[in-house]
């Protein structure tokens, strides 16, 4: 496999898990550019001002990602799909009335065009947790801008994620249970979603396939 990505909701723990993925499997890890994103934090306290910028951006960070990956020779595990921005945050955005018709269609035509260059990753992991545990590790974290985050919002986002993951089949799809499986302070519960992702990495999976869950 060239191309693992991580997929999750706000909180789920995707870059813990990429970070001791990538540590245990040496691989490449491409984190999301969140840090060093102009627009987030203008984003969480206007968003209806930012919301098309915030989303292009990540647009944009995660193609030119994929196509680095696809371009090189590495394993690479990447923090988020560009999926999750076009089926996820975009059209949340759009129904929430934070980002406008026009600028919407604009958005996913910019995404279909880029979709149609390359390929899909070889497998996705989806962390699937509840509000409450993704609650619990955005307040851990202490973002500052992620204060004025709603609970509505996360679980518009939260839906949306269950959703997608139902009707996605253009690639092996592993599902772990975050409320189940304290990965980032249990060695123990990262030992299993190692060995889970061992057996999928080595398993004889084709896209469409639905792979055990943790």
């Amino acid at each position: 496999m060239k191309h693992i990505a991580v997929a999750g909701n706000i909180g789920s723990g995707k870059t813990s898990l990429c970070g001791a993925l990538g540590k245990h499997f040496q691989w490449e890890v491409h984190y999301e550019e969140a840090g060093t994103n102009p627009y987030l934090s203008d984003f969480y306290y206007d968003m209806p001002r930012w919301s098309f910028n915030l989303q292009v951006y990540f647009l944009n960070s995660r193609f030119r990602q994929i196509v680095e990956i696809q371009q090189g020779s590495k394993t690479v595990l990447q923090d988020r799909t560009i999926y999750e921005d076009a089926h996820i945050f975009a059209p949340n955005l759009h129904e929430m009335g934070l980002m406008t018709r026009r600028d919407f269609e604009n958005y996913f035509s910019l995404f279909e065009i880029m979709m149609s260059t390359i390929q899909p990753p070889d497998l996705i992991i989806y962390l699937r947790a509840s509000i409450p545990t993704l609650v619990k590790h955005i307040q851990q974290r202490g973002r500052n801008y992620e204060g004025n985050m709603s609970l509505d919002y996360l679980k518009r986002l939260n839906q949306r994620y269950e959703d997608w993951v139902n009707q996605y089949r253009q690639s092996p799809l592993a599902i772990i249970n975050v409320d189940e499986l304290d990965f980032m302070n249990r060695p123990e519960h990262l030992a299993e979603v190692i060995d889970a992702v061992n057996a999928n990495v080595h398993g004889l999976f084709k896209p469409g396939d639905s792979l055990p869950s943790i």
